[in-house]
């Protein structure tokens, strides 16, 4: 049986979540702030963390960058009433890998958990593959290292697991929808830019700095990892 801990501070909130994902098959857990939160994750092994952004005290991002510091493979799926790009992207930023915004379907939450599951199974498959070596560019999985040209570059969680799925597909076009499914397991959302900001994000540390841009635009089609 799958273990989530849910960190909501609605009571009423918490008590729908907790009958619909029991009645789902799944052991729930309740904290009702960010510190009862990771206070419960410390002391039990969870399979997902489902949290609320705005919480008394510490908030949803900082309980999320918290958790990070301790587990890079436990799937976060943040809950908001804000759903601008630049709320999701700071969720991004911190290490939460899906965003649901409020009031939802719960066939949606219940699809989008099933998901991550799925991702989280799919990336334990393919982590045999313990490093991507592409021209002078070289990351290694397992320690979540990336390198160009021997020296480090630092990455945030969802730049990290961009970089990969454009080592997976090096020399092909990715189109936007496609790195929203697979990197973010979303639906891509036209009406926002949020796969170009990560772009531009990785650019910048990855390209920019060295002679030779490896990440290019196709315009009208995607992005592709090509030496030039």
């Amino acid at each position: 049986m799958k273990k989530i801990l849910v960190v909501e501070d609605d009571e009423r909130l918490s008590s729908v979540l907790y009958k619909g994902l029991t009645g789902e098959g799944f052991s729930v857990t309740l904290a009702p702030d960010a510190e009862k939160g990771f206070e419960l994750f410390q002391s039990i092994k969870f399979d997902l963390l489902l949290t609320d952004l705005i919480l008394p005290g510490e908030d949803g991002i900082e309980l999320c960058k918290k958790i990070r510091k301790q587990s890079t493979d436990v799937p976060i799926l943040m809950l908001t009433a804000l759903g601008t790009t630049d709320n999701k992207l700071v969720g991004f930023d911190v290490g939460a890998d899906d965003y649901l915004v409020k009031p939802f379907d719960f066939r949606e939450l219940f699809a989008r958990i099933k998901s991550l599951f799925r991702r989280k199974m799919a990336g334990a498959d393919s982590s045999l593959q313990e490093e991507f070596k592409y021209g002078d560019l070289h990351v290694y999985l397992s320690q979540k290292k990336v390198f160009r040209s021997d020296k480090e570059i630092l990455l945030t969680p969802k730049e990290f697991n961009l970089l990969v799925f454009l080592l997976r597909n090096p020399e092909q076009i990715l189109s936007r929808e496609e790195i929203a499914k697979e990197v973010w397991g979303l639906e891509f959302d036209t009406g926002t830019n949020f796969i170009d900001v990560y772009i531009n994000y990785l650019r910048k540390k990855i390209d920019k700095p060295f002679e030779t841009q490896l990440i290019q635009t196709r315009p009208g089609m995607g992005f592709i990892l090509q030496k030039p």
